[in-house]
């Protein structure tokens, strides 16, 4: 199940976000419009429904999150993109993770 919201998550959503991995739930976030989409099975689900919700692509980054340990991580294929200089999938711009980490404590804190 996909999620995507631009409020904090409650407890009956993120119990129905770890049903596709249990203790890991996978993120998609527009670090500039505070849209936060979560549960999908592969990061570019959630990025497309964010383009067609009006994000644009370099505002758009993927991770998440491991409730059990509470790492969040910057992970995803979709962060490759060396148009916006990073060309690894892991976001490479301190001030992105930043923003991605505080968005993510937002977004989740219920269980962060």
């Amino acid at each position: 199940m996909i999620v995507t919201k631009k409020t904090p998550y409650t407890k009956a959503e993120i119990k129905k976000l770890r049903v596709r991995f249990e203790v890991y739930i996978k993120t998609v976030i527009d670090i500039e419009s505070k849209i936060c989409s979560a549960g999908c099975d592969r990061h570019f689900e959630s990025e497309q429904i964010l383009l067609s919700q009006g994000s644009k692509q370099s505002d758009i980054w993927g991770g998440g999150i491991d409730l059990e340990t509470k790492i969040i991580d910057f992970n995803s294929f979709i962060n490759i993109r060396p148009n916006d200089n990073n060309t690894s999938n892991e976001i490479q711009s301190e001030k992105i993770r930043g923003k991605y980490t505080k968005l993510t404590k937002y977004f989740f804190k219920e269980v962060l």
